[in-house]
């Protein structure tokens, strides 16, 4: 199970994924460490701290900026002994710093992000090897997207691994495509932009036929996708069991559409309950995803699997909010072996019985504390 998964693109952007080798400097014992413990249906918080204090004390180790960081605030493996007290790193310290246990030339894959908060400059986030990356997104994305389905007709709206290489999402879709499509699953959105002649035929096929269809990308595709149904005056009333995946949200983009509005649109463009409407949280700087059960109502609740666990947390002491209270997410992931174990993110949650409901973006006093949050760490890195 410590092999990895390499990514094949063939000429049609499809790609395809075969197990080899971990990538060189990978650290085979840590890789086979996380994937008996994502495999396992019987872990207790006492495993998962001990891991999560394993990748600490390895990324204190072999992570130069980390080290200073951690150093500057007295948290040291010695010191540190439960995974709530691994300090988090903010996101946007991925665009300023090589965050690595391992040379960045011998990693297998280097996803970056958009960049659309600070002009050009991109985070990067390297993966020495894809194997726990493709098992943590195949695990969790059979559990709350298949729900049961061996394979679904899978329409993607969004660019194929060819186009965008370093892109996270255009390979997570293609994992999803390869390893749950069918045969006859493709891409509708290239170089050129929507294929939307192309989709609307699929689209119509499956509702004719009745076999369920899954379309899913990011987001603002659906938005322009439905812009053009509109423009031309179609619907669909897809088969009982397809469901939509939309995810990224509306950030950097044209306009933005409150999410009462973008469901009910979503429901009524293409004949499926907003039960069945599902959202994906996700970011680059980690390698595991959270998912809701649906959008009948909004914000839902997200959860992820047993290897990621979160906290609301004020952003410049770290420290978690009063239970009920509104806080920033850090979540700690341990699929996140080789960068940092625990991320600062950007976004405003609250705590709910079983998971955390998004509130959106960081303003006010919180922005303010997420941008020191931010400065506090380049500077104890760089010291």
């Amino acid at each position: 199970m410590a092999n990895a998964t390499h990514t094949h693109l063939s000429p049609m952007g499809e790609a395809t994924h075969a197990l080899g080798s971990p990538a060189q400097g990978a650290d085979s014992d840590i890789v086979s460490a996380l994937l008996d413990f994502m495999a396992r249906s019987n872990v207790n918080d006492d495993d998962f701290n001990a891991l999560a204090l394993k990748l600490f004390a390895h990324q204190f180790e072999h992570n130069r900026p980390f080290q200073k960081f951690c150093q500057g605030r007295g948290k040291t493996p010695r010191v540190v002994k439960s995974w709530q007290d691994i300090p988090a790193v903010p996101i946007n310290a991925f665009k300023d710093l090589t965050l690595s246990c391992v040379p960045p030339d011998t990693c297998a894959r280097t996803f970056m992000t958009s960049g659309t908060t600070r002009g050009d400059v991109k985070g990067r986030h390297y993966h020495p090897t894809m194997a726990v990356y493709d098992a943590s997104m195949l695990a969790n994305f059979a559990q709350h997207v298949m729900q049961g389905n061996t394979r679904l007709r899978m329409g993607l709206l969004f660019p194929t691994e060819v186009l965008m290489p370093n892109s996270s999402l255009a390979h997570y879709l293609a994992l999803a495509i390869e390893h749950f499509g069918t045969s006859d699953s493709a891409y509708y959105l290239d170089e050129n932009g929507l294929r939307t002649d192309a989709l609307c035929e699929a689209l119509q096929q499956a509702q004719n036929s009745g076999e369920p269809f899954a379309l899913l990308g990011a987001s603002y595709s659906f938005v322009h996708l439905m812009d053009a149904l509109q423009a031309r005056g179609i619907t669909f009333q897809l088969p009982a069991g397809s469901r939509l995946l939309d995810t990224g949200g509306f950030k950097g983009q044209s306009r933005e559409i409150p999410m009462d509005a973008f469901y009910d649109q979503l429901s009524a463009t293409f004949g499926v309950s907003r039960d069945h409407c599902l959202n994906m949280y996700g970011m680059t700087e980690l390698s595991t995803q959270f998912y809701d059960a649906g959008n009948r109502t909004v914000p839902s609740v997200k959860r992820g699997p047993h290897w990621i666990r979160s906290r609301l947390v004020d952003p410049l002491t770290g420290q978690d909010v009063p239970a009920g209270e509104r806080g920033i997410l850090a979540h700690t992931d341990l699929a996140n072996f080789n960068s940092v174990v625990t991320i600062l993110t950007e976004d405003v949650g609250q705590a709910t019985d079983d998971g955390f409901v998004l509130l959106g973006r960081a303003e006010g006093a919180q922005a303010k504390g997420c941008s020191m949050a931010v400065d506090n760490f380049l500077k104890a890195a760089q010291a």
